[in-house]
């Protein structure tokens, strides 16, 4: 075969593979790893991984100017809506989306900055108790998790964020999360979750003598 028709190969193959990811991506309700769609191109000739970023990278540029965009998360790859058209998409849904408090949001921030974190020690930087329902909404949703105990008496539980949670945010590694300065006002965490942030049961008053504010530079009591 020619040099011509080989690079023409090449780029059949790989506009081949860029309409297989699209389509796969399309269907897919999660992120899907690199490995899943490796396999989904079996049929389009060997597909390293080399091959495989750039058809992703061409697919990115085709939807760079569109309302739905790719990103590649802790759990692989998917298309979702851009952030500036989250109302748009709400608005036009029959179902009113998830409403989260922001207490829970609070604690979530809380546990994803200074994680791994005990309850006592959420408590201390939120300046009021934490309820059980937040942590059991929390471990639901699949954000949170128990990531072990630690060494103290009562041997508290130690929680952590998932990899649901940072698929959820569309961020590939714990390091991509904003500064905190960024995230102050919570609503624009539970939007970029697709989800609205409205009062709820599980907000608490502060505890006498407290403010009700995020002190992340406050460390905890070393009994916690």
């Amino acid at each position: 075969m020619s040099e011509g028709r080989t690079v023409e190969a090449g780029v059949e193959q790989l506009g081949a593979i860029e309409l297989a990811l699209e389509a796969v991506l399309f269907a897919a309700a999660e992120p899907v790893p690199a490995r899943d769609l490796k396999a989904a191109c079996a049929d389009l000739g060997e597909v390293d991984q080399a091959l495989l970023e750039r058809a992703l990278d061409r697919l990115e540029a085709r939807y760079r100017d569109r309302a739905i965009e790719l990103v590649r998360s802790a759990g692989g790859y998917r298309f979702r809506v851009r952030a500036r058209f989250s109302a748009t998409v709400q608005a036009a849904q029959p179902e009113r989306p998830a409403r989260l408090s922001r207490a829970l949001l609070e604690t979530l921030a809380i546990i994803a900055y200074r994680q791994p974190v005990t309850r006592a020690e959420i408590e201390a930087v939120r300046g009021v108790a934490v309820s059980s329902g937040i942590m059991r909404t929390l471990q639901e949703r699949e954000w949170v998790r128990v990531v072990g105990h630690k060494e103290v008496p009562g041997r508290p539980a130690l929680y952590a964020t998932t990899r649901g949670f940072l698929d959820d945010l569309g961020l590939a590694r714990l390091d991509e999360l904003p500064p905190l300065e960024q995230i102050r006002d919570l609503a624009d965490v539970a939007s970029d979750a697709g989800l609205s942030l409205g009062p709820s049961a599980d907000d608490e008053a502060p505890a006498p003598g407290t403010s009700h504010r995020l002190d992340f530079d406050r460390e905890p009591d070393a009994r916690d």
